[in-house]
């Protein structure tokens, strides 16, 4: 039984192809192969199954890998179903012809398909990215099969031959290139295995040649002892050396809900994330039909004043890792969270163009934003409690799906919370209904309470309320509400002061009062000599405060869309915003001003009031405030020269 001759490929320049194209990341070679020793282990079972073979009670399937920094080699072993001289020429001298379609197409009337993984020809060609030489050495299950020895360097000749295999089962060897020797180190072996195969459904075993070593064509008979585990804990597979595989073969996404506890779920969020903060929570995907889909996503817990909310979204084929966060298969703003799906109808090899107008991934992503969806909903409605204690935390991924899927606004909108000044949770209805005497379709809101506490007291002793509204998503976010809700207005709490807040001025008055203020600003104006800045006098119902900072609503939102497009150079040009300095005139400090407008003092008093309005409205810059405590400093030392 001999056999030269040329590969039989369907395209041309297939191996460019491959390497520069269908894989783009050359680690993955590790999990084509794997996943192909999994499909031989699953075909096997289901033959024995269907009674067309039969396997001894001890029959344990697994994979072996083994590396050889020395040799630069890699052997993946393992004890499925083997192919005859025949199935080799057909499914590996043939590239494109796939052995796992050809069995479900055979077997399609007797078997369940959901675990076959993948295509084993081109699957097994991936080989050739890291290495210069290949080997397979392979023997049939089938009674009376001999074993087949096949090896090609390059990709583009090959030789076949009968082996020396005794044991039914697939060795395949590699002999890496130059470049590619990391691969065959164990712990960049382990590294890039745990990443592509943590939760193939067969164990996998990783170990490292001895020196002395050689290469292997037979996977050693696996032991499995009798389980001497605690009654809570499940039984782990070990090989001869006590060595447990470093896969996971039923992750918990696999189970059924009702059979997780809320341990299992934090323990699985912990070792998949390496997150050790606990989530607020969870939600188990279990879908049969019309399409299988089976996941866990999480809402993590996130400290938003430090951390940046990126999520990780893992994306599985019977349980091989295909992708993280691939957004045509998972609604975009849920790739805030973090969690893991398993969806068997996607091609292993994912191609965002060939998703983007792929009718039935929208189906998917439009199931996956149902079921969040109906679970914030549901626990709005079952336990309101918990949803706003979890509130503060899950708002940024609710407001972003908000203002990103219509599907989910409709389903989301009612059920949108707004934390009042208070600490208490209104929803927009409510806040309208308890604010419309005194501002109606107005809301006002609080981006930072350190900042802006001199403008809630105010507000307090007003009786007037506000919400807060501190993430960096909450811009755009009330900028889509007032979209959807053409009436509706918000506005900052350091917006133009309303005459809430002012005493009422006698008609006879008022003119005397006008020519005041105006004497008054122009003397601030000119001691301050600042560009951009309007200057008013108001009599403020609240006599402690002596000047603010307020900024239109459209000025504002116009800064921080400059800073959010990386323009706020421009904050100091032409489209820099005009602030508005108000003087309180009922303040001891601004009648000063207004009485010794032509001393020294009274241009270092403008000037503090100035800065000091600046710092309750957010802060100054280096230099202003080497300035402002210099001039603390002077001011307090003639105030304590004059009490001598």
């Amino acid at each position: 039984m001999n056999k030269q001759g040329n590969l039989s490929i369907n395209s041309e320049n297939i191996f460019p192809i491959i390497k520069k194209w269908l894989y783009s990341d050359h680690d993955i070679f590790y999990r084509e192969l794997i996943s192909n020793g999994c499909d031989a282990i699953t075909k096997l079972k289901k033959l024995d199954m269907m009674g067309e073979t039969s396997l001894t009670d001890d029959y344990q399937g697994r994979i072996q890998v083994i590396v050889n920094p020395a040799d630069k080699t890699i052997q993946i072993m393992d004890n499925g179903l083997g192919m005859t001289f025949e199935e080799v020429d057909e499914y590996i001298n043939q590239i494109a012809f796939s052995g796992a379609k050809d069995f479900l197409e055979k077997y399609k009337d007797k078997t369940n398909d959901d675990q076959i993984i993948g295509h084993f020809g081109l699957g097994f060609y991936s080989a050739f990215m890291v290495a210069e030489k290949v080997s397979i050495d392979t023997l049939s299950y089938q009674p009376g099969a001999v074993s087949v020895h096949w090896e090609s360097e390059g990709g583009t000749e090959f030789v076949m031959e009968e082996g020396v295999k005794t044991v039914p089962g697939t060795t395949i060897t590699l002999w890496l290139h130059e470049d590619s020797t990391e691969f065959s180190n164990r712990w960049r072996a382990e590294e890039v295995i745990s990443k592509y195969c943590s939760f193939m459904p067969v164990p996998i075993y990783l170990s490292e040649a001895k020196e002395e070593d050689e290469l292997q064509v037979e996977l050693p008979q696996l032991i499995v002892p009798a389980a001497k585990k605690a009654a809570d804990e499940e039984p782990v597979e070990v090989n001869d050396d006590g060595i447990q595989p470093i896969n996971d073969t039923t992750p918990l996404w696999t189970k059924h809900p009702n059979e997780c506890t809320e341990e299992e779920y934090k323990a699985f969020y912990r070792k998949v994330f390496a997150d050790y903060k606990e989530p607020l929570f969870w939600i188990h995907l279990n879908m049969d039909y019309p399409f299988n889909l089976k996941g866990i996503l999480y809402f993590p817990r996130i400290n938003l004043q430090y951390e940046n909310i990126e999520g990780t979204i893992k994306l599985y084929n019977n349980q091989v890792f295909i992708a993280d966060n691939i957004k045509e298969v998972i609604p975009e703003f849920l790739l805030l969270l973090k969690g893991v799906i398993d969806c068997p109808d996607l091609p292993l090899n994912v191609s965002r163009s060939a998703l983007q107008n792929d009718g039935f991934v929208k189906k998917i992503s439009d199931y996956i934003t149902k079921k969040v969806a109906d679970r914030l909903t549901g626990m709005y409605k079952t336990d309101k409690e918990n949803y706003e204690k979890y509130w503060d935390d899950i708002s940024p991924f609710i407001k972003f799906g908000y203002i990103r899927d219509d599907k989910f606004e409709k389903k989301i909108n009612d059920y949108i919370l707004f934390k009042n000044i208070d600490g208490k949770y209104l929803t927009l209805p409510e806040c309208l209904e308890e604010n419309k005497e005194k501002h109606e379709n107005t809301i006002f809101y609080v981006t930072d309470e350190k900042e802006q506490s001199q403008y809630i007291t105010m507000f307090r002793e007003a009786d007037i309320d506000a919400v807060l509204l501190t993430h960096n998503i909450d811009s755009a976010f009330i900028t889509h509400v007032e979209q959807k809700n053409k009436d509706l207005r918000f506005k900052r709490i350091d917006n133009d002061l309303s005459d809430t807040f002012k005493e009422e001025t006698a008609e006879n008055e008022k003119e005397g009062f006008e020519a005041m203020a105006k004497e008054l600003t122009e003397t601030v104006k000119a001691a301050l000599s600042v560009d951009k800045l309007e200057i008013k006098a108001e009599k403020l119902k609240n006599a402690s405060v002596a000047s603010m900072i307020t900024l239109s609503e459209e000025g504002r939102r116009m800064q921080e869309m400059m800073r959010m497009y990386n323009m706020g150079g421009m904050d100091d040009g032409m489209f820099a915003p005009t602030l508005t300095l108000v003087l309180n005139v009922n303040h001891p400090l601004v009648q000063f001003v207004q009485e010794h407008k032509d001393s020294e003092v009274s241009v270092e008093v403008s000037k503090q009031l100035y800065d000091l309005a600046l710092l309750s409205h957010g802060s100054l810059s280096p230099e202003r405030m080497a300035e402002f405590i210099t001039r603390s400093n002077e001011l307090m030392l003639k105030l304590a020269q004059g009490n001598k």
